[in-house]
């Protein structure tokens, strides 16, 4: 122990000093482009010659005219003048150092410091500004509103070295106003033109301490959410003191009480007793679950104010930056799970039914499991996340515009999302969108393998390899790079052909574990260690073969590309299989541990909801943040933390009355004999055996995917 105590330090001694290297390597390079970016040295001088912006605006405009509130000369409007007479009354004020007065230029964002290491944000002092309200008569008031104000220091300067500052102006004054007058300002003080084209300020940056109305849906959602409560807490209420045991309890009170959910939802199943559980799959289920909202948790950094933002160009040629940005292969982890979990509980009820399979019914219960928790989803982050806290980056750091939920909402709940339109109401549902397109087309795939077997199997797996040729195809005719983002996203990430390699190697190995059922497998230990050996390569290959390549020839990227989304499944069929048999060892002893149960069956609510906290957390940050993995990890067992309580709570409130109402309306035939146990569920109403309908296991198998 001793001796491993001091590798790991002195490896760690090593990270840190090449760390501290590759900084100062940024810091010169980083220098060189603002530099070349500033047009020489009058710009960069200029910049840093500029006093407190707030000083040198309300100095400029000591005696404000209508002129200087109005662009391209339009005729002023009332709203104009009330600006110009606030401004006025504003910088006569100043002139007295009055308390109110000075605040309004206190709370205005100063010159980031630190620009040559990345630090192009101040965000001054969001509620020092919005708490001004300064009555001027007894009909009208002077309060406080907050902006984001965005510009170049030079004209060839890169759009990622705009820089951002808070302004303070009266609630008056519009953003078009603001925009005007500060283009003007800059213009002097840069001798920087500044085009039309470009928006200084605009609107949806600015906020004021009033909120605005509840619309209808919001109140809707309100209503819904509340009735849904009231339900829960009366038949919790009923059960703990009216019904004395869980048998007597009626299954419309269960179905909505806490405690009976939450007592399915943390019950430990042994499963060391039943040799056809797939225990494995709940630690592989939570440990990618994991790796999502970890890898989410750098996006909402790499998009919020940092003070080094330039260490983030470092980060991300570093080793351990590789973990982050493949956290996509949680991805192919859960598109193997739900073609395996499909194969081996649908190919048991096909030799129970003989060939019978009621694939209107799997489809029907597919969509009432996974559908209501999701439309209750896109209301709470279109109208519950926008009246929650408040800070000066609420609405601008996140994933998403969900405002284009109001469009497009009917094909997120249709699961046509990804071919549908171009902008997804939430980003991260494109998964389940996938997902359900597989389900549809695999009850056919089911058939084949009940009637011809091996021969299907055969032609699942050319199928296999003719889509990962049309990956590479598409990638290598068209050029286009999974890097470049816009319609390469839509074309190879989110589209279900380029997809369904993971899905259709998870349903052959369903199909080798449904056909070897109850088999023995003796291995030697040469046997066993070339099996990990080779898994682990495969794993690691996909993980670590692209280090230190920023880029790729579209060629070699389209191979990575096509083969790693077959490497990695494989990988993953041998770690299931040696746990499944008895060679797994410490490996088992991890992922099967019953610890995991719980959180397996919160995976797919707390999939929903995972964005809503991190969305809502990095909107509320009113001070710039420090880039570091440790930072990073700090915010992300925080954020963890949170989505777990929020989706138990949406778990208890939705996902499991749901669900267990779906499966009383809808009830799975159940044979006489009562076989073993495939896998404990995630939904607690679900027994998971295998005589349970198909629907039932795989519905737990669209749990989180990361949306890189």
């Amino acid at each position: 122990m001793a001796g491993l105590a001091v590798i790991l330090g002195l490896g760690l001694l090593a990270l840190v000093s090449v760390n501290a290297e590759m900084t100062n390597i940024f810091a010169m390079t980083n220098t060189k482009l603002l530099t070349e970016h500033f047009a020489g040295g009058d710009h960069y001088s200029s910049v840093f010659n500029t006093r407190r912006l707030s000083v040198e605006f309300f100095e400029h405009y000591s005696n404000v005219t209508l002129e200087d509130l109005t662009a391209n000369s339009r005729l002023p409007s009332l709203q104009d003048l009330e600006c110009l007479t606030d401004l006025a009354l504003l910088s006569k004020e100043l002139s007295s150092s009055k308390f109110w007065a000075l605040k309004m230029i206190d709370s205005w964002g100063l010159l980031p410091s630190g620009m040559l290491v990345g630090n192009f944000w101040n965000l001054g002092n969001f509620d020092e500004c919005i708490a001004i309200d300064h009555a001027v008569t007894s009909s009208h008031s002077i309060k406080g509103k907050y902006c984001i104000s965005k510009v170049a220091p030079a004209p060839t300067a890169l759009p990622i070295l705009a820089l951002k500052s808070a302004v303070c102006f009266p609630a008056s004054c519009s953003a078009a106003n603001m925009d005007t007058m500060l283009r003007r300002l800059f213009q002097q003080l840069l001798s920087v033109e500044i085009g039309p084209d470009v928006t200084i300020v605009a609107e949806e940056t600015c906020q004021t301490a009033v909120k605005k109305p509840y619309d209808g849906l919001a109140i809707f959602t309100i209503v819904i959410v509340s009735i849904l409560g009231a339900l829960v807490g009366s038949c919790t209420i009923f059960d703990y003191f009216v019904c004395k045991d869980a048998k007597t309890i009626h299954p419309v009170v269960k179905a909505f009480s806490a405690r009976a959910n939450s007592r399915a939802l943390f019950r430990i199943v042994d499963t060391k007793a039943n040799p056809n559980v797939i225990d494995c799959l709940h630690g592989i289920r939570c440990l990618s679950f994991i790796w999502v909202v970890y890898g989410h948790e750098y996006m909402v950094i790499a998009t919020s104010p940092n003070i080094n933002m330039g260490y983030l160009l470092t980060w991300l040629n570093s080793f351990y930056s590789l973990f982050v940005k493949h956290a996509v292969y949680a991805v192919d982890s859960f598109f193997f799970l739900s073609g395996l979990l499909l194969v081996v509980i649908a190919l048991r009820s096909l030799e129970r039914t003989k060939g019978k399979l009621n694939i209107p019914l799997m489809y029907l219960h597919r969509y009432l499991r996974l559908t209501p928790i999701l439309a209750i989803a896109i209301l709470f982050y279109v109208k519950i996340l926008p009246l929650w806290g408040s800070g000066p980056l609420k609405g601008s750091i996140g994933f998403d515009d969900y405002s284009a939920c109001e469009s497009t909402w009917y094909w997120t709940l249709l699961y046509v999302q990804n071919y549908a339109t171009d902008s997804l109401c939430l980003s991260h549902s494109w998964y389940l969108a996938v997902d359900m397109q597989l389900y549809i087309f695999a009850p056919f795939l089911l058939i084949c393998l009940y009637k011809w077997g091996k021969k299907a199997a055969a032609g699942i797996f050319v199928l296999m390899l003719l889509l990962a040729g049309c990956l590479f195809s598409i990638m290598v005719i068209n050029n286009l790079s999974l890097g470049s983002g816009g319609d390469s996203m839509r074309r190879l990430y989110y589209a279900t052909q380029t997809r369904a390699s993971p899905y259709l190697i998870g349903i052959l190995f369903g199909y080798f574990l449904h056909i070897n059922r109850g088999k023995e497998f003796k291995l030697n230990p040469l046997a066993v260690l070339l099996g990990w050996l080779i898994a682990l390569s495969l794993l690691a290959s996909c993980l670590f073969a692209v280090y230190g390549q920023n880029t790729l020839p579209i060629v070699e990227e389209a191979f990575y590309v096509s083969l790693t989304r077959i490497a990695w499944p494989l990988g993953l069929c041998w770690v299931v299989f040696a746990c499944m048999h008895g060679y797994g060892g410490l490996a088992n002893s991890f992922l099967s541990s019953p610890l995991w149960q719980p959180l397996s069956r919160l995976s797919y609510s707390a999939y929903i909801f995972h964005m809503f906290i991190e969305s809502f957390n990095g909107g509320i940050t009113h001070t710039s943040t420090y880039f570091s993995d440790y930072q990073v990890m700090l915010r992300f067992w925080s954020d963890f933390g949170f989505t777990i309580l929020f989706s138990y709570l949406m778990h208890i409130l939705i996902e499991a009355p749901f669900a267990a109402l779906e499966s009383l309306l809808l009830p799975a035939k159940r044979p006489s004999s009562k076989p073993a146990a495939l896998v404990e569920p995630r939904m607690p109403e679900v027994k998971a055996t295998v005589e349970e309908s198909p629907v039932e296991e795989p519905a737990q198998a669209t749990s989180t995917i990361p949306d890189e």
